[in-house]
């Protein structure tokens, strides 16, 4: 009989360390509940307070706000990330382009006036008191994509010199019947308004003007008129942004179809785009456009730390989350301070919180643990750009990136909601976190609005480093999801980029921005004691590059 009671003990021993479970540690858990409430709201009501004038980069706010972070790692104990510095420099050029309020196109023996901000909206990237196009072509580059995956390129047998193309938003997959059609609804890379101006730059391109519908934007056009107007941040750069397009802009879809019917054109000319072998098609109409530019040049910073590892000091895992916010701007109902508190002083407690939580560790993680902060978020993605191009750790020994941006205050989840889900093997690490907690993985609901490019995950994704960007988000564990997404609309309607987006003592409830912190830092602890690393999976435009990386390295 104690012979059976102890195979049938071994074997249970068996069972368990084969099937993929870890157990978790003393000091593991006792690391997780180290995160709470209190210590949440302490940061966050200090990076949210007014003091901070909402933390916008260039600001006596942004020099409150790094300095904070700089004394908070010191007093953790963290390492410097950068060298001897908590920082790393980012600079940026500020551009307030104004094009000429008329852009008039011309051929086809007529004239259409175009009105800036009600038709068009254009910038410019480039670092010059004038920027002048003379007399550029137009020419319907259908969604301006280049995908060799897809055997797809809108730009084929055109020589781009001199011409400006206009292209469809979103990519052809949008509204297909078929879901393997690039990737149906789910937005890729490619319908992504930044891919489109870079393509047409690779390609030499004057300008491109992109055609925007409501639907495959994901956002009215009221969002482009006030986005792409005024003062806005860029990296600098040593061409001074020469290599990008003259014009980068948006058109209306109503002016598309005059453009259209000047050009001896119909609508069935955007159908076509959506089949393959497409090429592009000279609209035999031209315009000409000048940007008169204000600029100004400063740096702005980044803050990293990092806690070195006790096997695999050479391998990386990033936590990122954007400290900036809007500022001081238009006085809403007598307030003029954007706080930020969600947005995302709430991001930045979370990583806070984490580091901590590592520092906590009976022992320690075997990979370093990298804590960034970054900047100029709201103008951009900018700092984590930054960084990716100006990588202080080299991106082929980055494990993975761990993104956090605007947890919710409204308790605790049913639900982790995985940005972008199915694109890495991250979700394999986030589906097992979530189900320690007793919560269930709910895909991105509107994986057409392209969320997946628009938080600082994505620069990593963009050089190959497997992201992952997920929080609770569709259903309260006390409420059904309708209920949930109430709440989230109001907060979207009322919060979001107002000044009213700031921490509300004793009435918001800190448990799901507590689950989903243990939650991030569980997933960062499994990955630093482990020696593989994961991918991109089949599908994802981002696999081919990490591919690339992981081969040269093996290589070396």
């Amino acid at each position: 009989m104690t012979k059976i009671w102890y195979l049938n003990i071994l074997c249970l021993v068996v069972m368990c360390s084969c099937s993929g479970e870890k157990q978790e540690t003393s000091g593991e858990v006792a690391a997780q509940e180290s995160i709470t409430a209190e210590d949440m709201e302490h940061h966050i009501a200090t990076l949210a307070s007014d003091a901070f004038q909402g933390r916008k980069p260039f600001t006596e706010g942004e020099e409150k706000t790094v300095t904070y972070l700089e004394e908070e790692f010191q007093q953790m104990g963290l390492e410097p990330g950068n060298g001897d510095s908590y920082f790393q420099e980012v600079p940026l050029v500020e551009i307030d382009a104004v094009p000429e309020e008329m852009l008039s196109l011309r051929g086809k023996n007529k004239k259409l006036s175009l009105t800036y901000k009600k038709d068009f909206v254009a910038l410019t990237r480039r670092v010059a008191e004038e920027v002048k196009i003379d007399n550029s072509e137009l020419v319907f580059a259908g969604y301006g994509i280049v995908a060799p995956e897809y055997n797809w390129n809108d730009y084929a047998g055109i020589d781009w010199k001199g011409k400006t193309a206009v292209v469809l938003v979103n990519d052809p997959g949008f509204g297909a019947a078929d879901s393997t059609f690039f990737k149906g609804n789910t937005m890729t890379y490619y319908g992504r308004w930044t891919y489109k101006y870079e393509e047409a730059a690779r390609q030499g391109a004057d300008g491109i003007l992109i055609i925007h519908a409501d639907a495959p934007a994901g956002y009215p056009w009221a969002v482009v008129q006030t986005g792409w107007v005024g003062k806005n941040l860029y990296l600098k750069t040593s061409n001074n942004n020469n290599d990008r397009c003259a014009l980068e802009g948006w058109i209306t879809e109503a002016v598309a179809n005059k453009i259209l019917q000047q050009a001896g054109q119909t609508a069935a000319l955007l159908d076509s785009a959506k089949k393959p072998g497409f090429t592009p098609v000279p609209l035999g109409l031209s315009y000409s456009m000048t940007f008169q530019n204000t600029i100004a040049n400063s740096v702005s910073k980044n803050v990293i730390a990092k806690i070195t590892g006790s096997e695999k000091p050479d391998e990386y895992i990033i936590y990122t989350a954007h400290w900036d916010h809007m500022g001081i701007g238009a006085p809403v109902n007598g307030d003029s301070i954007y706080n930020g508190a969600i947005d995302n002083a709430s991001g930045v407690a979370a990583i806070m919180e984490i580091a901590e939580a590592f520092k906590q560790l009976s022992e320690k993680q075997h990979r370093t643990m990298v804590f960034l902060a970054v900047t100029a978020e709201e103008q951009g993605l900018l700092g984590s750009e930054y960084y990716v191009k100006h990588p202080i750790y080299p991106l082929e020994n980055t494990v993975a990136n761990l993104n956090i941006d605007a947890l919710q205050y409204f308790g605790a989840m049913k639900d982790l909601t995985v940005i972008g889900y199915g694109q890495s093997e991250l979700d394999d690490y986030a589906t097992r976190a979530a189900k320690k907690q007793d919560r269930y993985i709910h895909p991105d609901p509107s994986p057409q609005k392209g969320h997946f490019f628009r938080s600082d995950h994505f620069n990593f994704a963009k050089v190959g480093v497997p992201a992952l960007y997920a929080k609770g988000e569709y259903e309260q564990a006390e409420n059904d999801p309708e209920w949930t997404a109430q709440q989230n609309e109001a907060w979207d309607a009322e919060h979001y980029h107002q000044p009213s987006d700031q921490l509300v003592s004793g009435e918001w409830d800190f448990a799901g921005m507590v689950q989903d912190t243990r939650l991030m830092f569980d997933i960062g602890y499994q990955l630093s004691n482990e020696s593989t690393f994961p991918n991109w999976k089949a599908g994802s435009e981002f696999k081919v590059i990490r591919d690339k990386a992981m081969n040269m390295k093996t290589k070396r």
